[in-house]
């Protein structure tokens, strides 16, 4: 069995499990935030964040970094030193950032803490997708970056 194609079919798997979330925690927000004065729908927002972030979100993301490396491994760790594997990585620990930042958030809402507005969550829903296409795009065309 070809262990690179593996590791690259875990990865991949891994990380759209892990975008969804970050794609549809801060969609959760702009609801929560719109009906935070109403207790028993806050408490229902409260849950379905708890159980997206730390069921889903974060083993995605553990796995994804964990298959990542794994592949790294695989082709060579030479490959850090390619212009595009080091973008890919800045991206990611970028993702990673914004991934726990949402946690910060999953905590402020649990506890009635909340700052921001709902346009608020609109507005940080894009970081992921403007994020997205960067990674997508710098693996896609790599050969380029060389």
């Amino acid at each position: 069995m070809n262990t690179y194609l593996l590791f690259k079919s875990l990865h991949l798997i891994s990380v759209i499990s892990w975008m969804a979330g970050l794609l549809y925690l801060p969609r959760i927000f702009v609801y929560h935030a719109e009906n935070s004065s109403e207790i028993k729908v806050s408490e229902i927002f409260k849950v379905m964040e708890k159980k997206l972030y730390h069921y889903i979100m974060t083993p995605a993301m553990i796995l994804s970094w964990f298959f990542g490396l794994l592949l790294i491994h695989s082709i060579g760790f030479q490959q850090l030193g390619q212009m595009w594997m080091l973008l890919k990585i800045v991206f990611v620990v970028i993702l990673t950032i914004y991934h726990f930042y949402l946690g910060k958030i999953v905590n402020q809402f649990k506890f009635d803490l909340n700052r921001h507005t709902h346009k608020f969550y609109r507005i940080i829903n894009e970081i992921p997708t403007i994020l997205l296409i960067l990674i997508v795009s710098i693996v896609i065309f790599k050969p380029i970056w060389g």
